[in-house]
Formats: structure tokens, sequence, C-alpha cells
């Protein structure tokens, strides 16, 4: 078979993955594991399609397939882009199976190639790893959690200086002042998340709901708890009111 028709089979089960169809992904990720020279690929995409499915549905099956079809692959057969998948989907599976902290280990150390993938990709390597860091630091005692919250922190305003229109950088930003203990901090963070959004082109409208989210879930109710138990309904309450009219004055 010719190079082009290969690489076309293998194009498909990617825009299938990429479009969500993941039933048809992995029926055409199939087709193409019987060509050699891209079957390792495809096995790649056949992965990921079955976690994506199993986000979709929580059926066991879908995991335990990912797992087996990760197996199998054999890294050395791999492009640069392939690999950056086949990290994304061994992160994921560890995520799925609740393992954040080696998770989170390893999209950290995909973000840079990732980001050198582009920004789509980029972004959801920083995504899941903002994630995994957050549901791991549930786990852990203050100081540790301190410290997983900073180093994200640290990434994140970096990146953000590189790529102003990221929005995860953004959202996890405020995600990690929150986690470290800085209510106040995090306020402005959001704030300047929630500006900053604009920037974010088709991204715009779900960060700002995250950080609407988070705000009034967990910022808000962080920056009363400290307070008298009389002083805390009326503090939340101009909190809220003063949030409102922020995003009323930047929407």
């Amino acid at each position: 078979m010719p190079a082009e028709a290969q690489r076309a089979d293998l194009a498909k089960a990617r825009s299938l993955y990429n479009s969500r169809q993941f039933d048809a992904a992995i029926e055409a990720a199939v087709v193409a594991q019987k060509t050699p020279a891209i079957a390792d690929s495809a096995t790649v995409v056949v992965a990921l399609a079955h976690l994506e499915r199993y986000r979709e549905r929580a059926n066991p099956d879908d995991l335990a397939a990912a797992r087996i079809a990760l197996g199998t692959v054999r890294v050395s057969n791999l492009d640069a882009r392939d690999h950056v998948d086949l990290l994304m989907a061994l992160g994921e599976a560890l995520f799925f199976e609740d393992d954040y902290g080696a998770a989170a280990t390893l999209f950290e150390s995909g973000v840079d190639t990732a980001i050198a993938q582009g920004p789509e990709t980029g972004e959801a390597m920083l995504e899941w790893w903002g994630s995994a860091v957050e549901r791991h630091a549930d786990a852990l005692d203050r100081d540790a959690r301190v410290a997983a919250f900073r180093r994200l922190r640290e990434r994140m305003s970096s990146e953000l200086s590189r790529r102003p229109s990221s929005a995860a950088a953004a959202y996890f930003l405020v995600v990690a002042i929150r986690g470290g203990g800085e209510p106040a901090d995090a306020w402005d963070a959001a704030i300047a998340g929630w500006v900053r959004a604009r920037l974010a082109g088709a991204r715009s409208a779900s960060l700002r709901a995250d950080l609407d989210k988070l705000m009034l879930e967990g910022i808000i109710p962080d920056r009363v708890r400290a307070m008298a138990a009389d002083k805390r309904a009326q503090a939340e309450s101009d909190l809220r009111a003063e949030w409102a009219v922020v995003k009323e004055r930047w929407k």
C-alpha cells in the first residue's frame, strides 16, 4: 500500500477521535492497525478513544481495553507526535484508576513536548496535569499540599507569561493559588483570569464558567471561613455582589 494511503487510514482514525466520535475512531484505528508501518500509532489512537469513552460512560471494559492496548505499543515505532499521545494516554489511564500522583508526574514530564506539538495538545496536557495535581493534593498533608500547589503555580504563571491566551494556565493558576492557602490572592487571580478570558478565543466561555464556579463554591467561602460566625453570611453576600459587578463590568 502506498505510504499516502497508509497515513490516510491513521489520519481518519485521528480525525474521528478529535471529533469525539470514539466508536468510529476505534473502528478506523483497528483497520489502520493492519498496516505494520502505522500499527503502533493506530494502537495509541485505540487506547485514547477507549479512555475518552470510559470518561463518558464509566464502563470498566473501556479502561481495561485501553490498558491492554497501551501494553502492546512498540515505542520505537512512534514519531514525536505519537510519543506525546502515548504519554497522554498513560497519564489518563493512571488518572482514571485514581493514581493521581503518578498521573501528575507523567503529565508534567510531557508538558514541554506537548506545547511544542501545538496549542491544543499543550492545553490538553496542562489541563490533565493541573487536574491530577488538584486531586492528588487532597491526600497530602499541609506542607506537601502547599509544595505541590506552589510547583503548579510557578509553572502556570510561567506559561501565562509566554502564552497569555492559555485558558488552562489561567484557570489552574487560580486553582494553585487557592490550593496553597491564599484565598485573597486567588480572588485577584480569578478576576485577572476573567478579564484575560477574552484572549482565549473559543475557550473564553468555558474558562469563565469554570472560574465562576471556582469563585462561588471555593474562593468566596474560603475568604469568609476565618471570620466570626455572625459575620460570615453578610461578608459572603458582599463578596458575591462584588464578583457580580466584576463579571458585568468585564463581560
